[in-house]
């Protein structure tokens, strides 16, 4: 296959030093269950079309190999998950920032697992601490929060060969606020056998390429907006600016 001048695993380091690439878009997802009817790298797959989508608006960007281990710890009664833990992931960020601001100027994490948030809110404080260009996005969505027919959407637009919707069932309904102490405290197999959290079976391609469609503009503004800050990568009170997602799990 061609290489992919926007994606650095297909690149050669003289590409790299002649290239005009100043921004690396680094995807953070998960490996971890979704369900009987999706695979373990769904947070992976969104991060990284929301990467891809980011350098094709903008010349300036060059994609790196997905991080595809978080802190996944509250689907650990399910069989395939994965997880390194906060402080874990929080370490591997920071390095791996450092490391790549010897070549970049400025460096992005978009991850599309909620769980990562307290690892990679930690890692983003420390390295604008140490006066480099790091900003975090996390992807917003109001919808249903773990393998239900948000994600299952997306995956349908991304990977239809990947959806197993003839497995696709029903999971917990509540709302997620609700859920979370449960979540926390015994793990998400308590609160949903399946580990579904809504009801995928209604999920759509369509409805999943709007919602890419919107999530990938709403980090290009994102980048726009700190590209053209005085003080980039970071907020008025000094923190990564980013956004929540709703799919805290």
């Amino acid at each position: 296959m061609p290489a992919d001048d926007r994606q650095l695993a297909d690149l050669n380091w003289p590409q790299v030093e002649a290239g005009a690439r100043t921004v690396l878009a680094v995807p953070l997802g998960a490996t971890e269950q979704h369900g009987p009817h999706l695979p373990h790298s769904v947070d992976t797959d969104i991060a990284a079309a929301l990467c891809a989508g980011l350098a094709a608006a903008r010349p300036d960007v060059v994609v790196a190999p997905a991080l595809p281990y978080g802190a996944s710890g509250e689907h650990a009664g399910f069989p395939g998950t994965l997880s390194i833990g906060h402080e874990a992931l929080a370490h591997v960020l920071v390095e791996l920032a450092r490391s790549a601001t010897d070549t970049f100027g400025r460096v992005l994490f978009v991850s599309a697992h909620g769980g990562n948030g307290e690892g990679l809110r930690t890692a983003v404080t420390q390295l604008v601490s140490e006066g480099r260009e790091v900003s975090m996005f996390e992807p917003r969505w109001v919808g249903e929060p773990h393998a239900g027919r948000t994600e299952t959407s997306m995956l349908l637009a991304l990977d239809p060969d990947r959806v197993r919707m003839d497995l696709a069932e029903v999971g917990n309904l509540s709302p997620l606020p609700d859920l979370l102490p449960l979540l926390r405290g015994r793990g998400l197999r308590v609160a949903s056998p399946n580990g579904v959290l809504g009801d995928p079976r209604r999920a759509t391609a369509e409805e999943g390429r709007t919602l890419l469609g919107r999530l990938t503009a709403d980090l290009v503004a994102h980048v726009d907006a700190w590209a053209g800050a005085h003080d980039p990568g970071t907020s008025e009170d000094g923190g990564a600016i980013g956004h929540v997602s709703s799919d805290a799990t």
